[in-house]
């Protein structure tokens, strides 16, 4: 099931399966990677009308964590990438290096977080644009850099509520 919403980076396809969030996508969406049809849209899906509340209030300035059943599907060491990324708090980033090292790996496998962090299916919710380069510097974002550099700024200490 899926259902589309508006956001300040864009229209959003969000995606349940099996009663969870598997996927939050960017314009332009492309095909499933695992090749699984998306069923029907479902605004009033229970997972998505929730996902799609919460997401609402991130973006209105309400929301600072999110409480959804999330289910992102990856190896294994994609999974603990992803499930750290879930540790860096609202408003706080963190390197690459570092998410390497809270893993308890040195800071050779930066880039292979990275890479995880690019292949994270559930953006926003699961907070990959919180993760930046060691000097400070946005890095890539596989929903391009603009939108990353959105949401920290929706995500800044300076901002107004």
């Amino acid at each position: 099931m899926w259902t589309v919403m508006e956001s300040p980076v864009g229209e959003l396809r969000v995606i349940e399966r099996a009663g969870a969030l598997s996927a939050i996508e960017f314009t332009p969406w492309r095909p499933p990677v695992d090749g699984r049809p998306l069923g029907e849209r479902a605004d009033d899906h229970p997972v998505l009308a929730a996902t799609v509340a919460q997401l609402t209030e991130y973006f209105a300035g309400e929301r600072t964590a999110f409480d959804l059943p999330v289910a992102p599907r990856g190896t294994e060491f994609q999974e603990r990438v992803w499930a750290q990324l879930q540790k860096i708090a609202f408003g706080e980033t963190a390197s690459y290096g570092q998410v390497a090292a809270r893993l308890g790996l040195t800071a050779a496998a930066s880039r292979a977080v990275g890479t995880a962090n690019g292949r994270n299916p559930i953006p926003i919710v699961i907070p990959c644009h919180r993760v930046i380069g060691a000097d400070g510097s946005l890095t890539g974002y596989a929903g391009g850099m603009e939108r990353k550099q959105v949401l920290l700024d929706l995500e800044s200490a300076d901002r107004l509520f």
